[in-house]
C-alpha cells in the first residue's frame, strides 16, 4: 500500500516547526506502532485514534499500522497529533482520497467519539503556517486564537467527520472570522518586524491613573521616568505607603503595544493555556507572582520546558512586593534576564528560548519592621531593629541584582492631612499629562531605535555628550559612591530620558543631579 503524508506542527517554545505525518500498513499482526521520538502522551494517541475512527463509523485496518512522525529528532509531546495520525490511517487504507492530504496541515487532539478537541499553542503554529501554501485545519474551540493572526489559509473544524466530508467535497470547512483589524498585516514568525504605527495612549475607563495617588510626588516623578526610558525602579518604604499602587500604575502609563508586540505576547499566552484579551488587545501585562514563587514558577521550566512569569511579563511590567522576601536563588535567575531580554531553558534533550523583555518594578521595606527612620507620635523611634537586623535584611538581595536596577526611589509615610485635604486630591490631568510626556520623548527614542534603558554602552557614550560641568559631577558621583560600570551607565541612561521629557537636545547638569538623586541605593551602601 502506498504511504499516507500529512502535516503538523510541533511545540518547540514559542516555535512551531513542521512534522510530516506518514502512515504505512503493512503485513502483520494488527497493531499500531508510533515511531519519531514520541513522548507517552503521543504514545498513547493510537488508542484515541482508534476509538475515534471505529466510532466515525470507518474501519480501522487489521494490520500492521507504521505511523512516522518526523524529523526523528524532534521530541513530540501532547495530544496535537491525533487528528492527523487518524487521516494518514484513513488515507493509506483508501478509505478518504490520499493525494490532498499533502496540501493540508492538521492539528487537534481527537475524542473517543471523533470530536476534536483544542490543543495548545496554535498561535505559533498559525503564524508559521502562513509562510507555506498549505491550509491549516484546527479545532474550532481554538478559532478565536487563530483569529489573532492574518492569515486566510486556517480551516477550522468538531470532528474527524467534518474534515473527511471537507476532503471527499461533501462539504466545506470554513475559517475563523477575524477578531482584531489592527494585527499586523506583515507578520512573520521568525522575524524581527519593525514598529510601523505609532504607540497611542489608551483611553480606557478601567486603566489605573497616576492621580489616584496622593502625595509621593517624588515617587510619581520617578515612575513617569521610568516609563518613559523603560528603566526597571525599586519602591522603598514604610508598610502602607502606596508601593503597590505606584507599581500598578505604571503599566497604565506605558504606550500601548504594538502590533508585533501584541502578537509576541499573545504567542507566549498560546503555549501556556492563558488565551488573550481580545478587548484588551495592545495592552500591555501586569504580572505580579507571590513572594514564594519558585524558580520555575518565576522564569519558567519544567518538561517540556514553560514559559514563566517573566515571560508572560514580556513587554509589560514583573511586579515583585516584597522583594528580599523572596528566595536568593529565585532572584539570582532574574540577572541575566534583565540584561538580555530573553531566557534560555536547558533539558537534557532539548532547550528553549522565551523571550522575557519585561520591565521590573521591586517594592522593599527599609528595614525587616518597615518602619526605620519612622517615629511614633511620642517622638521615639518607631523602629527596634538592631544594625545586624538591617544588614542581614538587605543583604537578601545581592549587588549585582541591585546593580541591574536604574531607580531607587523612596516611598515615605505621607504627611498629616493628605487624604483629607480637598486641595490634594489628585486631578485626573495629572495622569494624562504624564501620558503626552512619555509618548513624545519615546517618539524621541525612536530616533534613536530603542528605548533609553536598552542602549548598549556605546550608544550611550554616542548620545551622551556631557559638558565639562556634567562630567566633573558624574566622575565624582562615580568616585565617592562606587559605581559599577554598569551604574555609571545607568546613570547616564536616566538623565538621558530625563533630558527626552523636558525635550532637550543635551544633557545638562540639573538632568544628572537629577539621575543621581533617583539612584540612591548602590552596592556599597547594600
Amino acid at each position: 500500500m502506498p504511504v499516507a503524508t500529512i502535516y503538523s506542527r510541533a511545540q518547540v517554545g514559542i516555535d512551531a516547526p513542521v512534522v510530516t505525518v506518514e502512515a504505512d500498513i503493512s503485513s502483520g499482526l494488527p497493531q499500531t506502532v508510533i515511531v519519531g521520538l514520541p513522548e507517552a502522551t503521543v504514545r498513547e494517541s493510537k488508542d484515541r485514534v482508534k476509538a475515534a475512527i471505529i466510532n466515525s463509523g470507518f474501519q480501522m485496518p487489521s494490520r500492521k499500522v507504521t505511523i512516522n512522525l518526523a524529523p526523528a529528532d524532534l521530541p513530540k509531546q501532547g495530544g496535537r497529533y491525533d487528528l492527523a495520525i487518524a487521516l494518514v490511517i484513513l488515507a493509506a487504507s483508501h478509505q478518504i482520497p490520499i493525494d490532498p492530504l499533502q496540501q493540508f496541515e492538521a492539528l487537534g487532539e481527537l475524542a473517543l467519539n471523533g470530536s476534536v478537541r483544542g490543543v495548545k499553542g496554535i498561535l505559533p503554529a498559525t503564524l508559521q503556517n502562513q509562510s507555506t501554501s498549505r491550509e491549516l485545519i484546527i479545532p474550532t474551540s481554538n478559532a478565536s486564537e487563530a483569529a489573532l493572526a492574518p492569515s486566510q489559509q486556517v480551516l477550522m473544524t468538531d470532528s474527524l467527520l467534518g474534515v473527511v466530508a471537507h476532503l471527499t467535497g461533501s462539504s466545506k470547512m470554513s475559517g475563523p472570522k477575524r477578531q482584531s483589524k489592527r494585527a499586523s498585516e506583515h507578520f512573520t514568525a521568525g522575524t524581527s518586524v519593525k514598529l510601523t504605527s505609532m504607540e497611542t495612549i489608551s483611553q480606557d475607563s478601567d486603566k489605573p491613573l497616576l492621580s489616584d495617588v496622593r502625595g509621593q510626588h517624588m515617587a510619581k516623578r520617578a515612575l513617569v521616568i521610568a516609563a518613559a526610558g523603560g528603566h526597571n525602579i525599586l519602591l522603598l518604604g514604610p508598610p502602607g505607603t502606596g508601593k503597590s499602587m505606584l507599581a500598578s500604575r505604571l503599566s497604565g502609563l506605558l504606550p500601548n503595544m504594538s502590533d508585533h508586540e501584541a502578537l509576541e505576547l499573545a504567542c507566549i499566552r498560546s503555549i501556556s493555556n492563558e488565551l488573550p484579551d481580545h478587548h484588551h488587545w495592545h495592552k500591555r501585562p501586569y504580572r505580579a507572582p507571590h513572594h514564594t514563587a519558585s524558580a520555575a514558577a518565576l522564569v519558567g521550566g519544567g518538561n517540556p520546558p514553560k514559559p514563566g512569569e517573566i515571560s508572560l511579563a514580556h513587554n509589560g511590567v514583573l511586579f515583585l512586593d516584597e522583594l528580599p522576601e523572596f528566595s536568593r536563588q529565585v532572584l539570582e535567575v532574574l540577572r541575566e534576564p534583565l540584561e538580555s531580554r530573553h531566557i534560555v531553558i536547558s533539558r537534557a534533550n532539548n532547550h528553549v528560548t522565551y523571550p522575557a523583555g519585561f520591565q521590573l518594578v521591586a517594592a522593599m521595606n527599609p528595614c525587616p519592621c518597615g518602619y526605620l527612620s519612622e517615629q511614633t507620635s511620642m517622638g521615639r523611634d518607631r523602629c527596634r531593629c538592631t544594625v545586624d537586623q538591617i544588614l542581614r535584611y538587605r543583604h537578601r538581595v545581592s549587588g549585582p541584582l541591585m546593580d541591574r536596577i536604574d531607580l531607587h526611589v523612596d516611598v515615605p509615610t505621607l504627611a498629616r492631612g493628605t487624604f483629607s485635604d480637598p486641595q490634594l486630591k489628585g486631578d485626573i490631568r495629572e495622569h494624562y499629562l504624564a501620558e503626552t510626556m512619555i509618548r513624545d520623548a519615546r517618539k524621541r527614542m525612536r530616533n534613536r531605535g530603542r528605548t533609553n534603558a536598552q542602549l548598549s554602552s556605546k550608544e550611550v557614550e554616542a548620545q551622551c555628550l556631557l559638558e565639562s560641568q556634567g562630567q566633573k559631577l558624574l566622575d565624582d558621583a562615580v568616585h565617592q559612591l562606587g559605581y559599577s560600570a554598569r551604574g555609571y551607565y545607568k546613570v547616564l541612561k536616566i538623565a538621558l530620558t530625563i533630558a527626552d521629557l523636558e525635550g532637550a537636545d543635551q544633557i545638562s547638569s540639573s538632568h544628572l543631579s537629577e539621575a543621581l538623586n533617583l539612584r540612591r541605593l548602590d552596592r556599597l551602601e547594600m
